[in-house]
């Protein structure tokens, strides 16, 4: 069944929390990369510093020591677990570039599963916005994009990340309709925790990091794109159609990009420029359409 569009202050309440999520989501690259340990490293301490913050929100959100994890929140954890992992996996497989665009590819699936699982009906803004998503994406990549036989596994786990994350995103959806955003944020975040420190103390060779400031990183990669990014994106599939919502996330490799520009000096181009027009164009083509709610009839 198709979702029935929210009202309209509800609606653009969703939206922005989405928009808002997906930039916050786009600056774990900043933060990685000033982080001094390990990319699985930096991924665990990702979960783990942000959970004292979704469970202050989680307690405010109910009044009440967090249950266990139901199974939708259980499966939401294990799958951004498993996005996280690959897309490590594909940064040291592949080039960040292909990396990038492989992973971005989330949408695409989670369109696949409301089309024929939902049975979302596929308009032409919607249509079109995802095309135009796909390729200013493909456009602020530029010529960084290649295909190498060396690099099929990297690539691979590229796309595994991209069905991971639509996993992660369509769990999270089912969640948030017994539990607020807080809770399920929390819970899922805790799972995630759980999984990243045992792959992590298997595959890296030092978990803490050396400096003040590649701590500092890692505090604001929890606080940010894991507390800030995550949470903000439980709070919006409340009320966002699904298909829209995933091609929001779009907006992550926008986020990425500017702020590899303004603090890494990472040079854009006009192409650059341009695929993020692409981007906001597609999103505002394919956005929903609020119906408002009739008036009452007098008796």
């Amino acid at each position: 069944m198709s979702q029935v569009p929210a009202e309209p202050l509800r609606l653009a309440f969703g939206v922005s929390a989405l928009v808002a999520g997906a930039l916050a989501m786009g600056a774990s690259v900043l933060f990685v990369r000033l982080a001094d340990v390990g990319p699985f490293a930096s991924a665990f301490w990702r979960t783990a510093l942000a959970l004292p913050f979704l469970l202050a929100w989680a307690m405010a959100e109910t009044g009440q020591r967090p249950p266990l994890p139901d199974r939708a929140s259980l499966l939401a954890g294990l799958f951004f677990a498993g996005d996280l992992i690959f897309w490590h996996l594909a940064i040291l497989g592949t080039t960040v570039a292909n990396a990038a665009v492989l992973a971005t590819t989330s949408p695409l699936w989670v369109a696949l599963y409301a089309f024929l699982v939902l049975k979302e009906k596929l308009t032409w803004p919607l249509a079109a916005g995802l095309l135009l998503c796909v390729a200013g994406t493909l456009a602020l990549i530029g010529d960084s994009w290649q295909f190498a036989p060396d690099k099929l596994p990297g690539d691979a786990a590229g796309l595994i990340t991209a069905m991971f994350f639509a996993a992660y995103f369509l769990a999270v959806r089912q969640a948030r309709g017994r539990f607020g955003a807080g809770l399920v944020t929390f819970l899922s975040t805790a799972v995630t925790s759980l999984v990243l420190l045992a792959v992590a103390l298997v595959l890296e060779p030092t978990l803490i990091p050396s400096s003040v400031s590649g701590a500092l990183a890692l505090l604001a990669l929890a606080v940010v794109s894991q507390v800030g990014g995550q949470g903000l994106m439980a709070v919006g599939l409340a009320v966002v159609p699904p298909v829209f919502g995933a091609l929001v996330f779009f907006l992550e490799v926008v986020s990425a990009a500017a702020l590899g520009w303004l603090v890494l000096g990472e040079r854009l181009g006009a192409l650059q420029g341009a695929g993020a027009g692409l981007i906001v164009l597609g999103l505002f083509l394919a956005r929903p359409r609020a119906v408002p709610t009739p008036p009452a009839s007098l008796p």
